[in-house]
This record gives C-alpha cells, structure tokens and sequence, in this order.
C-alpha cells in the first residue's frame, strides 16, 4: 500500500511543480512582450549608460536633470526599440535656475563638489526627477532591474527559434527514417549519431563561427544542434505506428508515403513533440547563456543573461555578487519552470520516453 501512495504523493507534488512552473512562465512572457513598457530605463537595450552612478546598492534613489530627445516615435518603435536616449541626463545632487542657465550640483559618489551649467534657451524642455533604482546599477550605471526585464526577451526569443528549428528538421528526418527504413532510415540514422556524438557546445559554436556573429545567428546556430533528440524519438515511435491497421488502410486505398505520414502518423506525435519541445525550451536558454558568458553569444549592448553574469563576475568577491547573481537566479528560474512544466506534461499525457 506504501508503494502506491508514495507514487500517488510524488505526482501530486510534480502536478504543483509543473503549475507553478506554468506561472513562471506566463509571467516570463507578460514581462517580455511588454518590454520596454514596464522598464524603468525605457532606451534600446536598457543600456543608457551613467558612470557617475555605477555601482549603486539596490533602493538606490538619485535626483536626474534630462533634457528629452525631440525626436518623434511610434508607439511601436518605442514597444519594441526602447525610446530615443535623451539628449541630456545627468545626475544631480540639486539644481537653480539664473537667467535661463540651469546650475547642476552634479552627483559623485565621494561627494566632490561639481558644478555644470546649462543654457536652457538650447533645449525645448527638461525635467527633473527622481529615479529609484531596485536593483542598483552595473558598473556603467545602468539600471540592473531593466536589463534583467529585457533579458526575459532574449532567452524566450531563442528558446522559441530552437523549438521551432529542431521541430522543423527533426520531426521530418524522423519521420523519413521511421517510414521508409532500409538505405533511408541507415542514411538518416548515421548522420543522426554523427551529430549526436558531438558535444552540442561545440557544435554550437562551429555553427555560429561558420554563420557570423550576430542576434539571429546565434538562434538559428543553437536551434541547428538541438534537433537530434527530437528526430530519435520520432523515429522510434514511427516504427511501431507504420504497422498499426489504420496506415496499412492508407496504403490500401493508395495514399502517398509523404501523406501518410504528415496527415495520419505526425497527429500521433504531438504529445511527444509537445515534451520534448519544453526539454528543448530550456536547454536553448542554458546554450545561450553559455556562449554569452563565453563570449561567443549574443554582442553587447543586447541583454542576455549570460553576457550580464561575464560582465559582473568579477564583482562575486565583493559587496556587489548580487550583479552576477540576479541574472544567475533568472536563468535557474526559467530553465527549471520549464523542466516542471515538462515533467508535469508527460504525467498528464502518459508519455514514456526512452
């Protein structure tokens, strides 16, 4: 009875850790498709740059001086782009205004006395406010909080490129190989363990070297070393679909093999490939930050994780760990929210994976 109950408790608690799982990762794709709309820094790539402000503890709150860009934006431009960086921001430590000349007490962290004066005849506006920053700033003063925000953007965006190009190549060489067998299936399949045999860093990174480094790029190079699992498993399951009664009715009736087998096996497979396209979800986030940390990712100013933790390892030994630490814990985050949501699926849909 013992044995029972504990299998009983342990998809109960799989059944939680997936829906918590699921929450995360609503939560990770609100955050990403509002973007720029939610930062606090709103620029391209949150990456305005503030040295005088670098380094500051979390709840950090500093008075700015901004004179605004005129130039104009859509609503999507700036959705998506970030808004034009202002013609002038600078932290203060407060301001006076004689005869059309704004006087800037400018900040510094030793307190030193520095003074910056503005005619403001040049400019069409400014304004004055108070910026708080939650999660401090990075060593070139940019807001660590919308970094991490448009990270979210970053490692969803190449988890679906992923996704979609081992799906693409692996559920039809799977199918091919599961189909016609003989020469075929011994083609596909040596090709299969060649692949298969190489460490998928490595290959990643031959890939990318071979495309160009560059944003999509590096999706497609981790999307091109991710499709082997998905072609083993399809074609594992072919072999025992091909035989059942309804496809030997298919060949009866004189339906082609590329029909049969994208109108009557590949339905069969989507519980399958729904799994393994969350397993591959979370293994496209980890490439990624890998390469970003080494260097080899996604160019900076973008904001991948990785590139975040690179940037601020050095700063683990002292007060500031919780730089490389943030972007850390976000990837551990999803990776593992995806993972549940994975493991909760092949609960539900009885899946046996091999």
């Amino acid at each position: 009875m013992a044995g029972p109950l504990r299998h009983i408790g342990k998809k109960i608690l799989r059944h939680h850790l997936g829906l918590f799982g699921a929450i995360i990762i609503v939560i990770a794709l609100v955050v990403s498709l509002l973007g720029n709309l939610i930062t606090p820094d709103k620029t391209n790539n949150a990456n305005q740059i503030n040295l005088p402000i670098a380094l500051l503890k979390p709840m950090s709150s500093i008075l700015f001086f901004e004179v605004p860009s005129p130039e104009s934006q859509s609503f999507f431009d700036a959705w998506w782009n970030g808004r034009k960086e202002p013609l002038r921001s600078v932290a203060i430590q407060s301001y006076r205004i004689v005869n059309d000349t704004a006087i800037l007490h400018l900040y510094h962290p030793e307190g030193k006395v520095l003074e910056e004066k503005l005619a403001l005849k040049s400019f069409n506006n400014f304004r004055v406010h108070t910026k708080t920053f939650v999660l401090g700033t990075d060593g070139f003063g940019r807001d660590l909080l919308s970094r991490v925000i448009m990270g979210t953007r970053v490692s969803l965006s190449v988890g679906l490129v992923a996704v979609f190009i081992s799906l693409l190549i692996g559920t039809t060489l799977g199918l091919m190989a599961g189909y016609f067998r003989g020469m075929t299936d011994s083609v596909i399949s040596w090709f299969i363990n060649v692949i298969w045999s190489l460490p998928t860093m490595l290959l990643v990174v031959a890939i990318s070297f071979a495309m160009g480094k560059g944003f999509w790029q590096i999706f497609i190079a981790i999307g091109l070393s991710t499709w082997v699992e998905v072609a083993r498993v399809v074609r594992g399951q072919v072999f025992s679909i091909r035989e059942k009664e309804y496809i030997q009715a298919a060949r009866v009736l004189g339906f082609g093999p590329f029909r049969i087998m994208f109108r009557h096996i590949l339905p069969n497979l989507k519980s399958s490939l729904i799994v393994l396209s969350i397993s591959i979800f979370g293994s496209a986030i980890l490439l990624e930050s890998g390469l970003s940390f080494l260097g080899l990712g996604i160019a900076p100013p973008a904001p991948s994780w990785g590139m975040m933790i690179k940037e601020n390892f050095g700063y683990i030994m002292f007060d500031s760990a919780y730089l490389a630490i943030v972007p850390g814990l976000a990837i551990m985050l999803l990776v593992m929210a995806f993972n549940f949501v994975g493991i909760a699926l092949r609960d539900a849909l009885d899946i046996h994976l091999q």
